[in-house]
This record gives C-alpha cells, sequence and structure tokens, in this order.
C-alpha cells in the first residue's frame, strides 16, 4: 500500500463519500510500469490488481475539491490514458467484452459512451456481452439474453458499435438467438476451462452462418462483492464500501490490424452505492 495514500485528504473523503456512482479507468496497461510488474493469474486477479492501484494513483495524484460534489465520480490517471489519435483510427480495431453484474439495458449504453469517450472514437468495432448470470439452479434462457442484445442492437443502428458477440453459448440457445436477433452474432466465445474442444454441433452451426468462434478464459463470475470492496478499501484506505456494488466491468484491446499486436489494453469499471 502506497505510504502517501494513506493520508488521503479531507477533501478526497468527502467527495467519495459523496458520490453515487464511481467510475474507473486503468488506462493502458501495456504501458504502466506499476501494473505490468505484477503477473496476475488470472482475469479476476488482474482486475482487482487494477482497481486497487487505479484509486490509490488517482488519490496520490488529484486532488478533488469538496466544494464542487460529484454525483458521479470518474477516477482515472490522464498519463495513462491511451486515447486513439484521428489519424490512426482506421489501422486499429477497438474490441470490447462487456460484464454485466446485474441487470440493466442502461448500464450497456453508459458502459459504450465511456469507452468511446475515454478512447477517443465515435464507434466499438466488435463488442461480447457476457450479461449476468441466471438465477442459482437456472439455466441461460433466450428470455433472459434478450433485453441485453436488443440494446446492443440499437447501440449498432445509432453506429455506436460495428458488430456484435455473445459468450458461453451452446449450439441450442446460439442458433435461437441467431434466428429472433435482428442484428446477428458475429461471434461466440467459448471457455476452454469447461470445454477442452470446441464441441462439433457448435462449430458446424457457426461455420454455416459465419459466426467466429473464440475462446477465453474468464471466471462466470468476474469479481465478486466482497473482492471489489476489497480492492477499493485498499485503494482509498478508511472508506467504508460495504454499500457499494459492482455494476459492470468493460474490458478492451486495441490492435493494430497490420501486425495483430495489441498496442492497448484496460478496463473501464462502475459501481453504485446501494440505495440506503
Amino acid at each position: 500500500m502506497d505510504l502517501q495514500n494513506t493520508n488521503m485528504s479531507d477533501e478526497a473523503k468527502v467527495q467519495l463519500n459523496h458520490t453515487k456512482t464511481l467510475r474507473l479507468h486503468t488506462g493502458n496497461l501495456v504501458n504502466r510500469s506499476r501494473m505490468k510488474k505484477k503477473c496476475p493469474g488470472s482475469p479476476s486477479e488482474e482486475l482487482r490488481d487494477c482497481i486497487q492501484a487505479t484509486l490509490s494513483d488517482w488519490f496520490s495524484t488529484t486532488k478533488p475539491s469538496s466544494t464542487d460534489l460529484q454525483d458521479t465520480l470518474v477516477c482515472f490517471i490522464p498519463e495513462a490514458t491511451d486515447a486513439i489519435k484521428p489519424e490512426e483510427r482506421e489501422e486499429v480495431k477497438v474490441s470490447v467484452k462487456l460484464f454485466l453484474c446485474e441487470s440493466g439495458q442502461s448500464a450497456i449504453r453508459d458502459a459504450v459512451e465511456m469507452a468511446c469517450q475515454m478512447l477517443a472514437v465515435s464507434q466499438l468495432d466488435s463488442v461480447i456481452i457476457a450479461p449476468p448470470g441466471p438465477l442459482e439452479g437456472g439455466s441461460q434462457t433466450l428470455a433472459h439474453l434478450q433485453p441485453a442484445w436488443e440494446e446492443l442492437e440499437a447501440l449498432v443502428r445509432s453506429q455506436q458499435i460495428a458488430a456484435i458477440g455473445t459468450s458461453d453459448l451452446d449450439k441450442d440457445l446460439l442458433e435461437q438467438l441467431y434466428n429472433w436477433a435482428q442484428v446477428k452474432p458475429s461471434s461466440n466465445q467459448v471457455n476452454l476451462a469447461s470445454c477442452c474442444v470446441m464441441p462439433p454441433d457448435l462449430t458446424a452451426f457457426a461455420k454455416e452462418f459465419d459466426i467466429q468462434l473464440l475462446t477465453h478464459n474468464d471466471p462466470k463470475e468476474l469479481m465478486s462483492a466482497a473482492t471489489f470492496q476489497e480492492a477499493v478499501r485498499e485503494g482509498a484506505p478508511n472508506l467504508s464500501v460495504t454499500d457499494w456494488r459492482l455494476e459492470w466491468v468493460l474490458r478492451y484491446s486495441i490492435i493494430v490490424k497490420s501486425r495483430g499486436i495489441i498496442k492497448s489494453k484496460g478496463y473501464l469499471v462502475s459501481a453504485r452505492r446501494a440505495s440506503p
């Protein structure tokens, strides 16, 4: 823990205790020396380290004013934020995976708009959605996916997203979504931890309808409420965080098309204070 962060200003405490929505942008993890020194064992560990480090760095370099209290507080380090220059936009692809920690279509729009603003682009090239898991003991259904997909379709129509994809759908559910959707899924991620080989029926369906099958190693729950609160507590000591809940996490990669290398990657995170 940073020594300077343990002496977080009274103004910062007042601001954080007042705000209702907390948003973080980790900046480009490829360039952040503090994050490069660590080798997290999982996406969850990487996200936890990112939240803690971003809050710690923000409070040590930013002096928020307690006289101008904001309902939404956005924490980021301008020097670490790698916005895309207009002249290089055609040379890169912006790929996003959006993890919804709770239901709500407005979260999708909020996440996409924040990503476009932080990365200085008008459109994301691809967005893969990971909706919140079904209730305990339940299984994912088309009805469960439809609200989020309809919001993604609206963002495609408004040209804020070029292509949309899914995560962890089996062949039957992917087929149901494909047949129902107005904007068809362009990709589907498969977790190789639970499936060492792509299921033949899924592979055949994806090939027939030109759906790209990708692999990932993200856990079903990217971050628990307790882990999120622990990361915030470490990044902003002496604050009560028990009434904060994680809304969504957006992970982005900016890839140089001609070389296939990752130029930039990072996370956007949104949390909301629970209503009393």
